[in-house]
Order: structure tokens, then sequence, then C-alpha cells
């Protein structure tokens, strides 16, 4: 990631960890408002999903299913990824933003941008679902169902899951602007992580998805679970991950002999 300027643009779309966290540079260059307002856009689409599952298990009478919400999901957000990943990096959740600028794999100067589209893109989409689907906000906030420990402890530890897995990707060592492996396997990590999540914290382990309906509707309780649950989360994944393919443990075949891991194809099958 470099730039001439003192206020540096994303410019590479993975790294040597692999980690998808910024937009094309020939795109970014050209414009440098168009990752912001990718980030929005995609941040409003993935929201307006959400409502659209919320409204269709109101008018099926609860019929929508924990499976049914976790593949809607994932679903979601692998075509984003696919659509988004060479405008903006397809990060759509401010711990991700974060965490990456922490660990150096994306410019600090657009973590506040990154972040106020995000929730601006969750703003907008609860009030389109409010508008479109007839739904209150209320239906869209998330909340602890077995108690406001147990939900911080499974938001921490399903961001985690999700950062671990963003952060291992397979190094790419050129641009890939369809994302086609990345959309495939964060959509999948997506639909596991709110499968596992969402009996008891709803699965939000993103805190403008769940800073949106707050603020529409102005109920903040527990809000403090999904703000600072998928921050340390998404930190801890990416600095566990970091670790582990900085130091690859000497593994020992058979016959008795060992040998190391190597950053090969095999890469993204043991981090």
């Amino acid at each position: 990631m470099a730039s001439n300027n003192t206020n540096p643009i994303p410019t590479a779309v993975s790294d040597n960890n692999g980690l998808l966290c910024s937009p094309q540079p020939t795109i970014m260059d050209h414009n440098p408002a168009r990752p912001v307002l990718g980030e929005m856009m995609g941040t409003f689409l993935l929201m307006i999903c959400v409502s659209g599952v919320a409204a269709t298990g109101q008018m099926m009478g609860g019929q929508v299913g924990l499976l049914d919400y976790a593949a809607a999901a994932g679903l979601t957000v692998g075509v984003l990824t696919f659509c988004f990943a060479p405008i903006s990096g397809a990060h759509f959740n401010p711990a991700i933003t974060l965490a990456s600028a922490i660990f150096g794999h994306f410019p600090w100067s657009w973590v506040m941008p990154y972040t106020v589209a995000q929730t601006t893109g969750c703003v907008m989409a609860t009030y389109a679902g409010m508008f479109v689907y007839d739904i209150k906000p209320q239906q869209l906030t998330t909340r602890p169902f077995r108690g406001s420990m147990s939900a911080f402890f499974v938001e921490l530890l399903a961001t985690f899951i999700l950062m671990f897995l963003i952060s291992s990707l397979p190094h790419q060592s050129r641009p890939r602007p369809d994302g086609q492996l990345s959309g495939f396997v964060i959509g999948m990590a997506i639909g596991l992580a709110v499968f596992i999540a969402g009996p008891i914290s709803g699965g939000s382990m993103n805190p403008a998805r769940s800073l949106g309906p707050a603020i529409v509707s102005w109920a903040f309780d527990d809000i403090w679970i999904y703000i600072t649950a998928p921050v340390i989360g998404a930190v801890t994944g990416a600095f566990f991950s970091g670790v582990l393919r900085l130091h690859p443990p000497p593994i020992h075949s058979s016959d008795g002999g060992n040998f190391r891991r190597s950053s090969s194809a095999n890469s993204h099958l043991i981090p």
C-alpha cells in the first residue's frame, strides 16, 4: 500500500497474509471517494437483505428458522464480496476495518471514513426496511437471548472465527478483482458464525449492523456488547492468524522426519 500523499489511499487487494482488505489501485487513484461509497452501498444492501429476511419471517408467522437466516446471510455476504471486493475491499464491518488497520493491512486515515460509511449504510437500510417491508426498527435490533455475558462471549468467538479465516486466506500474488475464492469462503464463514451465535446473541458480529437499527429506534440497551465483542474478536483473530502464519511449527511425518509448512497452494488448508 503505497502513496505519495500524506493521506494514503489503499492500493492493494491482498497482502502477504492473503487478507482481502483494500480495493484495486486503479480505482482508488482515479476516485478516492469510490471505496467509501462502495462500503456504504454494500453495507446498505447487506442490511436491507437482513430486513427482508425479518419481514419474511413476520409474514410467514415466524416460520423462517435460524438455518434459513444463516443461509441468507452467508449468500448475501458472498455475493456482495464478489461485487465490491475490487471497489472497497468489501469490509462492510467496522471491526474488520479496525483490525486490518491495527495490523498494517489498511491505512489508518481510512478507518473513520469507512466506519461512518458502514454505519450510515445500516441506518439508511433500516429506514428503507421500514418503508418497503413495513417493519419496525425494533425488529432489526440485536439483543441477548441468554444473558449479556453469554452474548458477549459468543459474539467475540464468532467474530474471531470470521477474522481468523479472512486473515488466513491464501496469499495472492496479484489482485483478483473478481474475489471468487474470498466471496465463497467468507460467505460460508458468515453462515456458520450466524448459525453458532444466532440463538445466543442474534449473530451480529458487526457493530454497524447493530448500531443502525439502534440509532433509528434510539434503543441502545446492551449495544456495548455488539460494539466491543466484535472488535476484540476481530483483533484477536487477525493476531493469532498472523502468529500461526509467521511461525509455523514443524510437522512430523509418519517416517519420523519433519518438514515445515510452506506458503504453497495448500496454505489455505493449514494457516
